[in-house]
């Protein structure tokens, strides 16, 4: 029996999912996603890797065919076989986390090919178009460049070019800015940024916790197979209601390193907290400040001449925990190093070759404290914002 779809007719629903499965073999990535997706509206979609974010991107537009559920589209099921899937999966552009660009033509013919083949527009119509396009993502100049004369930002932002030269109604992102590095991520954002301000519809994958708050009028957290939880962005992010949820908002806001003794590993540490504060768009100089105030603390930690004692104070204690954290409710960055008694000496102690490490710590800082927390000692650290 073919299934009606609910929404048929209430105009502003654009997809609805209800009761989505997939499974590959025995392995069972969607169980039971049920959603909507209204025009207009931008929907961020976060979770922990392996939770089937991408899957239920590739299955909306019936990349993956869904093991179960039903998907409909302007109020069509697009898994009616009455329907013609293409038809319906041209409503969907998709923007891949590597940007499938064909790479023998130039970035005017990558955007041209489909709309001469596809939507049987003529050579001029869609050269007029892709040309408008390429200037919406700031590549006019390069029209008549190939992809790999570009950088990986460019590429991508080609990539969306190519999507929306298809004149869809709605864009899929699968992690658009995850191959990229750091330096390329905000040129690709700020195009989908325009894109949502100008009303475009979207389902984003994304990493990028900052962008998700900024952009999305709903965000939805998949876990188990399922979408489970979903909100406004100041819901998920400030007040998630339930536990898997908060410890995973717990986990994107803070960073933390287990440092066993003075042999730690400083360049494994220093990679984790730039790539922590480039998932929430830290400025160059606060990066930089935030290394500065950990390294001289953990330096104070492991003096020259006394690593020997201060190690073992460490050890005997389980070691030291180093906790960044950043909230961006109220744009603060707050480091915590948790240990023994090693701590305590760290403010107090008046070590003339030690001067010049706690003026670099109290510079860049805005409060310094020590607190005793079951039993550890916890010294406390909020940065100042460069140049303040």
């Amino acid at each position: 029996m073919k299934a009606s779809c609910p929404s048929a007719g209430s105009g502003d629903v654009l997809i609805r999912v209800e009761h989505l499965a997939k499974c590959f073999g025995e392995t069972v990535v969607l169980k039971d996603v049920n959603a909507e997706i209204k025009r207009g509206e931008v929907i961020s979609i976060i979770g922990p890797s392996g939770t089937g974010k991408s899957t239920f991107l590739r299955c909306l537009n019936l990349l993956e065919r869904p093991s179960g559920g039903h998907i409909w589209v302007d109020g069509r099921d697009v898994l009616d076989p009455r329907n013609d899937p293409n038809a319906l999966r041209r409503k969907m552009g998709m923007v891949f986390q590597n940007f499938n660009l064909f790479e023998h033509m130039t970035v005017l013919d990558n955007l041209t090919i489909g709309p001469v083949k596809l939507l049987r527009k003529t050579r001029g119509e869609a050269e007029t178009r892709a040309r408008g396009l390429l200037a919406l993502v700031g590549l006019a100049a390069r029209e008549n460049a190939f992809p790999d004369e570009l950088s990986g930002g460019q590429q991508q932002r080609v990539a969306i070019a190519r999507c929306l030269s298809m004149d869809p109604e709605i864009i899929l992102f699968d992690e658009p800015t995850s191959a990229l590095d750091p330096t390329m991520v905000s040129e690709v954002l700020g195009v989908i940024r325009r894109l949502a301000a100008d009303g475009m519809t979207m389902a984003i994958v994304t990493h990028e916790m900052r962008f998700a708050r900024d952009v999305s009028r709903r965000v939805f957290y998949m876990d188990e197979g399922v979408i489970y939880e979903e909100g406004p962005p100041a819901g998920i992010f400030d007040a998630p209601k339930r536990e898997k949820t908060r410890a995973f908002i717990f986990r994107i806001r803070n960073f933390q390193y287990h440092i066993a003794d003075e042999k730690y590993d400083l360049y494994d540490l220093k990679a984790g907290i730039e790539a922590f504060c480039g998932r929430h768009f830290f400025p160059a100089a606060a990066v930089a400040d935030l290394l500065l105030v950990v390294e001289e603390t953990l330096q104070l930690c492991f003096r020259e001449g006394d690593a020997a004692a201060r190690a073992g104070l460490v050890s005997g204690a389980g070691g030291l925990d180093l906790t960044v954290g950043y909230s961006e409710q109220e744009n603060e960055t707050t480091l915590l190093f948790t240990a023994g008694e090693v701590l305590k000496t760290i403010l107090n102690e008046t070590a003339e070759s030690d001067g010049l490490s706690r003026a670099l710590i109290a510079g860049m800082t805005r409060s310094l404290r020590e607190d005793i927390r079951g039993g550890k000692v916890v010294l406390t650290a909020v940065m100042r914002e460069p140049g303040s």
